[in-house]
Order: structure tokens, then C-alpha cells, then sequence
């Protein structure tokens, strides 16, 4: 997987603010709002009114984000050879992953009311088929991840909105930290066990211990567009191609009610 300076530099050839625009503006009205608890709607009816066109810009942004996050651990689960040979602690956290990036999904889809306008996904050669590439790009993509939510928690317009970025951002960083887990687990058959992964800062960490994070890493971004930069060669192409990934083959984002672990742990209202 080529190291992030260089993805960005590619990246940065797309043009960012095209890339804004079509999502906070693209996509007809969509139901995905409804498939959540009716306290969380009813929150959700009040704070949408008062949003910004940067919170739309961020919330947009973010939704694009988590169908790419559904659609990585959606292809981990069905089709990743060393997935079926894991414990099953290792294979109930990639479960459950799914569907709390689903949830997320749905949330951010259904305050601005519009779906992704990206729904067609590209990733680095080897993924899926290879354990250390697939668990190299879901560190990164975590590692993306947390960094998004956390120039939400900086930018939002609302604290209301903020702490809800913080809130999604502590359930990516577990997400980190459980990939980094399932390394050791790989079976021999499948290239593991694996004890270094590559994040985004394009730097071989080792996996003892999985939480080596005493804080989690901004990697300095202040504005959602340095986000897109990131996440542009997954959903773009020529980006895709330039940044050395796979171009053969296109994954899409399959939308779906998503059942969480824990009843408690959904998204009542803004109130936690």
C-alpha cells in the first residue's frame, strides 16, 4: 500500500471542493432517518433545522466515509479468506463493526436528508485477499476516520452536534484498536500471524498492545476538505489508479437495517 504522502499528493488532483459540493447536494430526499428509534427522529427533526452549510459540508463528508466503512468490513466478512479462520471474539467485532458504521451511516444520512453520492468503492491491490494489506488499509481507514470526527468535534456549529462527533469518533477508535487485535490472530495459512500494521501515517507499528494510542491522533487536519484529500483515491477513479490501487475492480455500498449489540449503546437522542 503506498504511504499516505503519497495518496494525498495524487489526491489533491481531484478537486475537493467538486467533491463537498456533490455531496452536500446531490441525492433525492431519503428515508434513512426513519429506520432509527423514534427518540433519536424526533432529535433529529429539531437539530437538522439549524444546521450550517459547514455542518451539512461535515455531516456530507462523513456519510460518504461510513458507506466506504460498510462497504470495507461488508467485503472483509463475505469474501476475505483469512475472516472465516478467525476466533470468533475476532469475528464478532468485525460483525458488530458493520453494523455500528451502518448506523452511523443513517444518522448522518438522515440529518441532511440525502444519501451518498458515492456508493462505488476502490481499495489497494491485494485487499481483501491479502490479511496484511486488508488490516493496513482498515488502520488507515480508522485512523481517517477518528481524524474526520475529531475536525467535526472542532467545527460543528452546535454542542449538540459536537458531542455526536465525539460519540461516533470513541466508536471508530475502538475499531482501531480491535483491528489491530485480530493481527496475532491470523492464522499461518492466511500470512499471520501479523504483528505490524501500517495506519495511516505510513509507519509499521507493532500490535502489543493494540491501544497504543495515549491520545487518539488528529495527524493536524482543521478542515473536513483535508479528510476528503485522504478518502479521495477510495471513491475516485483516476485518483484510485494514480495513488497505485486496483482499478479491475469496483466495490458498492449495500445499504441495510442494522441490528447493534446492545440495545443501550444506540442512538436515543442527543442526549446519549
Amino acid at each position: 500500500m503506498e504511504e499516505l504522502e503519497m495518496v494525498a499528493a495524487e489526491a489533491r488532483r481531484t478537486s475537493r471542493a467538486s467533491f463537498l459540493r456533490t455531496g452536500a447536494v446531490a441525492g433525492a430526499g431519503m428515508a434513512a432517518a426513519s429506520l432509527l428509534p423514534g427518540s433519536a427522529l424526533a432529535a433529529l427533526k429539531g437539530e437538522t433545522a439549524s444546521l450550517t452549510a459547514g455542518d451539512v459540508s461535515i455531516l456530507s463528508a462523513a456519510a460518504i466515509a461510513e458507506a466506504l466503512a460498510v462497504t470495507t468490513y461488508s467485503n472483509i466478512i463475505d469474501t476475505a479468506p483469512f475472516f472465516k479462520n478467525l476466533e470468533n471474539d475476532d469475528k464478532g467485532y468485525l460483525v458488530a463493526a458493520r453494523e455500528e458504521e451502518m448506523s452511523h451511516y443513517l444518522l448522518e444520512a438522515g440529518a441532511t436528508k440525502k444519501q451518498s453520492p458515492y456508493t462505488v468503492f476502490y481499495y489497494p491491490k491485494g485487499m481483501f485477499q491479502d490479511a496484511k494489506t486488508t488490516l493496513n488499509t482498515l488502520v488507515t481507514l480508522e485512523d481517517a476516520f477518528i481524524a474526520a470526527y475529531l475536525v467535526g468535534v472542532r467545527n460543528f456549529s452546535t454542542a449538540d452536534l459536537r458531542v455526536t462527533a465525539a460519540r461516533i469518533m470513541g466508536i471508530e477508535s475502538d475499531h482501531r484498536t480491535l483491528a489491530r487485535v485480530v493481527g496475532p490472530g491470523v492464522a499461518k495459512s492466511d500470512g499471520g500471524p501479523v504483528e505490524a500494521i501500517t495506519g495511516v501515517l505510513g509507519k509499521a507499528e507493532s500490535v502489543d498492545p493494540p491501544n497504543n494510542n495515549g491520545y487518539e491522533r488528529t495527524l493536524k487536519w482543521t478542515s473536513i476538505n483535508q479528510a476528503v484529500t485522504a478518502l479521495t483515491p477510495f471513491i475516485d477513479k483516476t485518483a484510485a489508479g494514480k495513488a497505485g490501487f486496483d482499478t479491475s475492480k469496483a466495490y458498492t455500498f449495500h445499504p441495510f437495517t442494522p441490528k447493534l449489540p446492545n440495545a443501550l449503546g444506540a442512538f436515543h437522542s442527543f442526549a446519549g
